[in-house]
């Protein structure tokens, strides 16, 4: 089984072709960080427009990289939400279209269930496991059941941490986009210099707020001597860094306690999304789950930032299981995943 994935949700234009035996056959990703630089932030108007101007380039190139044509792909798969609404409608329309005159299954693949699942495509773990999902616009923790199966155990009450770490390399002028930023500039930063908040730290739930974190850094921000030095930035980074590592890590706990009691087993500690892709956070999370007795897996940093590789993977699981979509599926601006475990509830828990 091979499947065309297509991802425009947000500022990456990517195809990809994947086949059932977790081969990456192609992995076309155009970034637009250039575009939207200037502006500190992604311009909805200016990613649709320019996912409609190179995707189709992008989906013959992937097929060409492959070795492949259309008579020998079994399904395309495009994320159908969440996302910039107007990117969502270009790829979803693009692979409408191949399904329609090619006479292949429509796979409408929610974003986050990509993300999910990616971990699946680079080390085929079995079900079920505890996911961290912390991306640009998301922060949750969920149980992941099965294909289509996610139990949500919190989530963020205001920013998600990949805007907070946006947010924050903004406010230190330290460019776009702002993940690697603050990640590179807290190498040479030294964490203790700035006191700043722990949002919901051994508070009982599972929930995240990385509202007030962000605040902080922009109180301490206005404090200091402006241009900020670059003695400054580091250690600002660095701190904010730390307490977003300490957050994470005291939320990531207390769910793995919890899935443990759920579910009769450690199973391992998943962390996807873009920034899963910080290697400062992936060191903390991964003490702490060797602290409780088990692993932490995250995909490799391709496969952790948009990337359509992950859209055709999760199209790879949900045709094998016959979850097809009709060519009248409405693209979604927003789309929790407990929708899909309201859609489809999940009778298994293994492989």
């Amino acid at each position: 089984m091979i499947v065309l994935g297509i991802e425009t949700s947000c500022d990456e234009t990517a195809a990809a072709v994947v086949d059932e035996r977790r081969r990456i056959l192609s992995n076309r990703v155009l970034s637009q960080d250039d575009q939207h630089r200037p502006y500190g932030g992604v311009v909805p108007e200016i990613a649709a427009r320019s996912h409609l101007d190179h995707i189709e380039r992008l989906v013959r190139l992937a097929l060409e990289d492959a070795h492949l044509d259309f008579t020998r792909i079994d399904g395309v798969a495009a994320t159908a939400g969440p996302g910039l609404i107007g990117g969502v409608f270009v790829g979803v329309m693009t692979a409408k279209a191949i399904a329609a005159a090619r006479g292949l299954p429509f796979l409408a693949i929610n974003h986050l269930e990509g993300h999910a699942l990616s971990v699946r495509l680079s080390d085929d773990i079995d079900f079920p496991y505890l996911l961290l999902l912390v991306s640009g616009g998301h922060c949750q923790l969920l149980a992941v059941e099965g294909v289509g199966c996610y139990r949500r155990l919190g989530g963020t009450l205001d920013d998600a941490l990949g805007e907070a770490f946006d947010k924050t390399a903004k406010l230190l002028g330290l460019g776009y986009p702002g993940g690697p930023a603050v990640e590179k500039a807290a190498r040479a930063g030294d964490p203790g210099r700035f006191d700043l908040p722990r949002p919901m730290l051994g508070r009982p739930h599972f929930d995240f707020s990385f509202s007030g974190l962000k605040t902080a850094v922009r109180h301490q921000v206005a404090k200091l001597e402006s241009p900020l030095c670059e003695g400054d930035r580091a250690d600002l980074a660095a701190a904010f860094q730390a307490a977003a590592g300490d957050v994470l890590e005291d939320r990531s706990a207390r769910a793995l306690d919890a899935f443990r009691a759920r579910y009769g087993e450690a199973g391992p500690l998943v962390i996807a999304g873009g920034v899963a892709a910080n290697g400062y956070l992936r060191e903390r999370l991964g003490a702490l789950a060797e602290s409780r007795g088990t692993r932490l897996v995250a995909p490799p940093q391709a496969l952790c930032t948009d990337n359509a590789a992950m859209i055709a993977w999760a199209g790879i699981e949900r045709l094998t299981l016959g979850l097809v979509d009709t060519l009248d599926f409405a693209p979604r601006p927003r789309w929790p995943l407990e929708d899909l475990a309201a859609a489809r509830p999940c009778r298994e828990v293994s492989r």
